[in-house]
């Protein structure tokens, strides 16, 4: 039986008729009200509807962070489709998977991305109408004159929607095959909502702001639809790549008291000497998510920033809503009371975690598996694709194909992804604890562990290292830093340094593209 329920599109409805004249989003340029944003959003809804884009088409949005990508998730919402956001990094090709894989009837564009357009055009026959949010071309249609020009002259009434009714397609990273699209649902997002409002970012309001530094397509849009639930306005820095300075120049000048990012931001952040410069007093909850923080950046931060951090885990599968780490239990001091050094936290609330062995047998406190998960935040699937569902809901349970294992408090701790295990000698060894324990090296600033074919040990452990400025330990002296600290048969057999590690447009080190410089061979190791 289906269940009726909000169009999640009426959360902008909602806020914008209690605080019409409050700022919603916060660009260097100006501020646009929660009521100037409606209005556009149903203006858009209005003009697209007239174009005949009905419930359940799909739109895609190839643009960096902007007014209109924060404006198209509401546009999709309202008009019963589906949101599908692009990483704009990505290339061309990429770009036209998405539009054939998600159907996309209609697509908007960000200005100087022409060849994504002509790609997707060439790959999805389904690829209706074009909107261009800089200058339209031949053939397409003008976001900003559809915001200010058309004709809604009233509210655009939302279209009913169910339960489990698609708002979003939250493509994965792809990292074993082409991307899939997870489905959320509004029912799903409605339950996402109030769980991080309660458990990430308890007391919020109008007069919240949020500082916008990782992109809207992935986790920060979800954050941001948190943020618009309380009537808390989006600061969105000028510079498209990360600034320090004006991160905390903006921290300071808007009183930021929440934002969402990833642990390696966390790091540049408060390494940066302007952090010792601006007031960043105001600060409440620095969520951060996609990857465990390493302890010892975890420690910096602390010391720069006091006791706002908050981390969080999960996929996109899962909207980020697994477990969290609240400011009170990261501590500083490792034998502080409440220093719950090395977990992620524990599960949200509604939320369940197990660690299951490869046989479906659930298994006991501190033994390690993969993490599962199942609750109200769980998707309900990916788009169109039953193998992928079956092998992801085995059991019951969502497998997130990560390994871990859950403490008798049921507080979890991540070893890694499955993918990223090797085993060296007949031992399973986890990349991320041998990473942690280089960590704090004084002379470590970041590393990267994978396992490579060895001839003699099946795998063995290669450590890519970058240094700190000046400094330039030698292989001897890091297993030296290991002794007593991890088993030898964990050490990595070579050490390899580089200037920096690859990333991803999150800020997240790509050890897939490690793994392939290391096969190239582009750097000789350093052998021990």
């Amino acid at each position: 039986m289906l269940t009726t329920v909000m169009n999640l599109g009426d959360l902008l409805t909602q806020v914008a008729r209690r605080h019409p004249n409050e700022p919603g989003f916060i660009t260097p340029a100006g501020a646009h009200t929660w009521s100037e944003i409606n209005r556009r959003v149903d203006t858009l809804c209005a003009a697209l509807r007239a174009f005949g884009v009905e419930k359940g088409d799909r739109i895609l949005v190839h643009s960096r962070n902007n007014l209109p990508l924060f404006e198209s998730a509401y546009v999709a919402f309202k008009l019963g489709a589906v949101w599908v956001p692009t990483n704009y990094r990505v290339a061309p090709p990429e770009a036209a998977y998405l539009a054939k894989s998600s159907k996309a009837r209609v697509m908007i564009y960000d200005r100087d991305f022409g060849p994504y357009v002509d790609a997707a055009r060439a790959a999805s026959p389904a690829l209706m109408h074009v909107v261009a949010i800089g200058e339209p071309r031949e053939n397409e249609l003008s976001y900003e004159a559809m915001a200010i020009g058309g004709t809604a002259q009233t509210p655009f009434p939302a279209a009913e929607v169910d339960r489990d009714d698609p708002l979003w397609f939250f493509y994965t990273s792809g990292t074993t095959g082409s991307p899939k699209a997870g489905t959320l649902t509004h029912g799903q997002m409605a339950f996402v909502i109030n769980n991080h409002l309660a458990d990430l970012l308890p007391g919020i309001s109008h007069r919240s702001r949020s500082l916008v530094v990782a992109p809207l397509s992935h986790g920060a849009g979800i954050h941001a639809i948190v943020n618009t639930a309380r009537g808390a306005a989006s600061v969105l820095p000028g510079s498209e790549r990360l600034d320090p300075e004006e991160v905390w120049s903006l921290v300071q000048t808007h009183r930021v008291d929440n934002m969402f990012t990833v642990p390696t931001i966390v790091k540049m952040l408060t390494e940066h000497e302007s952090v010792d410069r601006y007031d960043h007093s105001s600060l409440r909850f620095v969520v951060y998510a996609g990857a465990p923080m390493y302890r010892a950046d975890q420690k910096h931060a602390l010391s720069k920033l006091g006791r706002v951090l908050v981390q969080y885990y999960g996929l996109g599968e899962v909207t980020g809503n697994i477990t969290v780490l609240p400011p009170a239990l990261h501590e500083e001091e490792d034998d502080a009371p409440d220093c719950r050094a090395g977990t992620c936290g524990y599960a949200r609330t509604g939320i369940e975690i197990a660690i299951f062995a490869d046989d479906g047998r659930r298994l006991a406190p501190l033994e390690t598996g993969e993490i599962c998960v199942r609750g109200p935040a769980v998707f309900v699937g990916y788009d169109d694709n039953p193998e992928a569902n079956e092998k992801a809901f085995k059991f019951g349970w969502f497998h997130t194909g990560d390994l871990g294992h859950l403490d008798d408090q049921g507080y979890l701790f991540i070893t890694g992804r499955s993918s990223d295990m090797y085993i060296s000698g007949g031992s399973n060894v986890y990349p991320r604890e041998v990473e942690e324990a280089l960590l704090m090296h004084d002379s470590v600033h970041e590393v990267a562990v994978l396992g490579m074919p060895d001839p003699k040990w099946g795998e063995s452990g290669i450590a890519v290292v970058v240094c700190k400025g000046g400094h330039r330990p030698s292989p001897e002296q890091l297993l030296g830093h290991l002794e007593g600290r991890l088993a030898r048969y964990k050490w990595p057999r070579e050490f390899v340094f580089w200037d920096a590690l690859p990333r991803s447009a999150y800020g997240k080190i790509t050890k897939n593209d490690v793994r392939a410089q290391l096969a190239a061979r582009a750097s000789e190791p350093v052998s021990v």
